[in-house]
This record gives structure tokens, sequence and C-alpha cells, in this order.
């Protein structure tokens, strides 16, 4: 079977000694910190071009766009507390807020019943930062919500909280409710979820393909309006941007993750990070890495050798599908260059250590694909890492793209992707599968456009997809709805 990996857990001395080495070079403390982090014509608002430049000269003092959210008290309703995208990318909005001097307050709609180690240390880590965490159910989420000046319900799964508890009170709250949805899916789209959408202030939607996808999807299966509707793009925190510049912490946690894996400095590495599930396409991508390895074979390429890295796995409960996985690289007898990794909070030592990152969600694809940006971020050319792939796509005159890894042609990334320019695209299914195995030998034979597409990619996140870019366009945002919610009061 392909190794059990577990960076981090297992060989504990050498850990303590990265982390010392950390912090001689960073000034921040915060800096190792490796965070993970999410009107119906157009859907979107005008964000114009003037309104999410800012400044990025060294030593120049940012005025915080969020700063007129000081002394509000805004509610935060999750549907879970996990390693997920959307439940870590509203944690993330939480500590922003908290930054300008808001009072935040989170609720979990659904938890587990059994003690879980990752609510409780993501609770932990919110309570450290002065959210408050209080039950979903009784009085006291009722009191908050109908004193808060705002109320963020995460995903469409949480619109189930508003009748679960508030009841009688969900036409005093609706108002001011803010819907940020992530979702691709079909099977969320129930009017036990969404019914109350059409009277909420706004929605904000992480991609003009997925507003439009909502929109279409809304009106024709359950006969509802969207609200008014707004395209937020996603950035990169401060602290992983601060690990990505850093070339000697990058340099040691490469070292590090590859020695724990096994693998040689000179070797390179295509990794899928994602939680483990049939979506998510590493079955496919798995597919396409032997299919890859096969071609080098037969065209008898000179390449260094390749490993595919898997980072989502659950080792605690291996799912069917992922049992799956593990059968088909036995079959094909690559347990030696496929290497399994338990899901993480910590993405930043793998971004750091391999060289291509992969993409490879399918059905619609992801609403953004929140690591493609945060990859693309480590794509200095002295690391020789990973390949980003970009595209412009303009909706309503106002540019507004992505970064994805040898991602899928579907979903957010339509907004992702420059074909050939920072990396190449596959089509989504089987039909995918030839396509990045050549994909893949291209990356690995073609060294210099793979720096080259690094590079590029890497000044596309320096100029859109960094905390204050995302912070002005949440910021436009709020600020409508808190009007919009005065108004109707």
């Amino acid at each position: 079977m392909g190794k059990h990996s577990i960076p981090f857990q297992r060989n504990k001395k050498r850990w303590p000694l990265m982390i010392l080495l950390l912090l001689v070079f960073f000034s921040l403390s915060t800096a190792v910190v490796f965070f993970v982090r999410s009107s119906s014509d157009p859907p979107d608002i005008p964000l114009e071009e003037n309104q999410i430049r800012v400044a990025d000269r060294v030593g120049e003092r940012i005025a915080n766009p969020l700063g007129f959210m000081k002394s509000k008290l805004v509610l935060l309703v999750s549907h879970e507390l996990s390693l997920s995208g959307g439940p870590l990318l509203l944690m993330e909005l939480a500590f922003l807020l908290r930054g300008v001097g808001a009072e935040v307050v989170w609720i979990t709609n659904q938890k587990p019943t059994e003690p879980d180690d990752v609510v409780y240390n993501l609770e932990h880590k919110m309570l450290d930062r002065g959210v408050q965490v209080i039950s979903a159910k009784g009085q006291k989420a009722i009191h908050t919500s109908l004193k808060a000046d705002l109320v963020i319900l995460n995903t469409a799964v949480a619109g189930k909280w508003l009748d679960a508890i508030l009841k009688d009170n969900v036409p005093r709250v609706l108002p001011k409710v803010l819907w940020w949805i992530h979702e691709m899916r079909g099977h969320y789209f129930k009017a036990e979820y969404v019914k109350h959408l059409p009277f909420v202030a706004g929605a904000m939607i992480d991609s003009h393909t997925t507003a439009e996808y909502w929109k279409n999807r809304t009106r024709e299966r359950l006969g509802i309006k969207m609200p008014k509707t707004y395209v937020v793009h996603l950035g990169n925190s401060k602290e992983l941007m601060e690990v990505a510049e850093a070339s000697v912490a990058k340099r040691v946690l490469r070292e590090h993750v590859r020695e724990f894996l096994g693998v040689r400095n000179e070797d390179l590495l295509f990794a899928i990070i994602n939680s483990v599930s049939r979506g998510k396409g590493q079955d496919l991508f798995l597919r396409s890495f032997h299919e890859s390895l096969q071609l080098i074979q037969e065209k008898k390429l000179q390449v260094p050798s390749m490993h595919a890295i898997v980072v989502g796995s659950d080792m605690n409960a291996q799912t069917k599908f992922e049992t799956e996985l593990r059968n088909f690289v036995e079959e094909k007898k690559i347990q030696d260059r496929v290497h399994f990794v338990n899901k993480t909070l910590h993405v930043a030592p793998y971004l750091a250590s391999i060289d291509v990152l992969v993409q490879n969600s399918q059905a619609r694809g992801e609403c953004f694909g929140r690591i493609t940006i945060e990859a693309m971020a480590f794509q200095l050319p002295v690391l020789v890492m990973m390949v980003l792939i970009t595209r412009w796509h303009r909706l309503n005159e106002h540019f507004m793209f992505t970064f994805e890894n040898s991602g899928t042609a579907a979903g957010g990334t339509v907004e992702i992707v420059v074909n050939g320019t920072t990396g190449w695209l596959h089509p989504a299914g089987k039909e995918g599968v030839t396509p990045l195995a050549e994909n893949i030998v291209k990356m690995a034979t073609h060294v210099e456009r793979r720096l080259t597409m690094g590079k590029k990619g890497y000044e596309r996140v320096k100029e859109r997809f960094l905390e204050h870019h995302m912070s002005h366009r949440i910021a436009l945002v709020l600020k409508e709805v808190l009007r919009k919610s005065n108004s109707n009061s």
C-alpha cells in the first residue's frame, strides 16, 4: 500500500528543531502559523479596479477596509466545524473582523455527537482570538441573532438553522442576513435549505460561475429568485504569504517533508490537496499519474523519479472510496511512488515540498478553489515547485480571475485559468485522464517552462489575491448589506 504518511506527528525530535530554525528566520511571531485556510442580473457588485487595488509598497501603511465594523456585533452560523474549506474560510473572516474590533459570535449548527479533536482544537483557536463560541440551540442563540448587526450564514446547509432555532423570529432576522454560499453540488438545491434565500439582505458567492449556476438552478428547480448577489474572490492570508515568501523557511520545510516521505530533493512531486472524496477526483488523478509513468517508460524519456501525494486522508476512518484508491495503487504496483497524507490544517509544509499541484475536482468543479491561490503563492522560481494555470474571464466589464494548478476546466476554474501561460487545463471526468497524464509528462520534461509558469502565477497572486484584496471586496459587501439592513429596520 502507499505510505500512511502523517508528517509532524512522527519524527517528533526533528520538528522542534525546524520550528526553531523558522523562528530564527522570521521577524514576526505569526510567520510560523501555517493557516489554511470559500442582484440577479448581473450576479456581481461593481468592484472597480481603483476600489480593490491598494498599495503593496514596503513600509506603506494601509487603512483596514473593514475598520467600519468596529464595535459591530456579528453572528457567524456555520453548518459544521471541520478542516474543509467553508468553515475555515468563515473562521478567517471571524479573525479579520476581530482584528478591527468587531464583536464576533460563532455558532456551529451540526456538531458530532462524540468528542472530536478537530472541533475542540478549532473552537479553542477561535476562543484564543476573542471569538465567542456558543451553542446553536437555546435562548442565547436567539437573543444574539436578534441583537446582532449582521448575521452571516455560511453555506446553503446552514439555512436549516433558521427555522429549527429561530422559529417565529425568522422574519425579524432575515433583513440582516448575508448568506455566504460555496456549494456547487445539485443536492444543495432543496427548499428545506434555501427557502428563505430570496428574503435575505444579500448572497455572497466565491465565483461568477457559481453565482450564475445558483441563479439559474434556484429559478428552474425551486421557482425562487436569488437576492442581490455579490461575487467575491478570495485572497491568501498574511501568515501563508509570509511563509511562502521566506526562502529559508521553504527550504527547511521542503527538506523535512521530503525526508519524511522518503523522496530525494531532485525527485518530482505531484500533489492533490483536498478532502478525500470521489467529487475531488483523487481516483482520476492516480489513474493519470499511473498513465504518465507508462508514457515516460514507452517514450524512454529521461526525467527525475516522480511521486504522487494525496493530502486529505482520514487515517482513523478509511472510507470505501479511499480503500479503492489504495487498492488501485497496490494493483498497479506503484506503492513506492504514491504517498497518502492525513488531512491537516497546515498545508504550507506540503506546498513548500512539492513541484506541481493538481486540482482535479469533478462534476461542476470547485466554487473557487482556495488551495489554488495558496499554491500560487509558493511559485518562487528558486524553489522550482509548482505549476499554476490562469485564465482571464471577463464579465460585466470587471476582470475577475483566480488560479489553479493543472485544474479542471469546471466551476470557478473558468475564471482562473490561462491555459499554457501559468499551467495547463484538462477536461473533467474520464475524458481528462489521458490529457492530465500528458500534462504531467510535460511538467516533468519542461523545467524552464515550469519555472516560468510558477513565476507568472505568483505575480497574479500579488496583484489580486492577497488578504487585503479580499478584505476590500468583503468590505464593499458588508457596507451594502448593513445599509440595506438599517433601511429595512
